[in-house]
């Protein structure tokens, strides 16, 4: 999958340092991945939340942080539309990012 944008995952680890080795693990995974359904993407990462518009929520830095990417799966994008913690990603509506 090509992640769009690596750049947003860096501007929070900048600001949130414990979150920059569990953001670059998800990352790395991600950009090697092939997931052409969501359910693909369940099969990898079991706790993830598949969300309304092709949205996953998935849980980054042992349920720190929660990260939200709207996938095309068609073209093989992955678009990272929210990062932040708990507290942030309760103010946000996930299938709307």
């Amino acid at each position: 999958m090509r992640i769009i944008a690596k750049r947003t995952l860096r501007e929070f680890w900048d600001k949130e340092i414990r979150a920059e080795q569990p953001l670059k693990a998800w990352y790395a995974v991600a950009a090697k991945a092939d997931w052409s359904s969501p359910a693909e993407v369940k099969a990898m990462y079991g706790n993830a939340s598949i969300v309304g518009g092709d949205r996953v929520v998935f849980n980054i830095g042992g349920n720190r942080y929660r990260l939200v990417v709207r996938f095309d799966y068609s073209r093989r994008l992955g678009f990272v539309r929210f990062i932040g913690s708990h507290a942030a990603y309760d103010r946000i509506d996930a299938s709307n990012v």
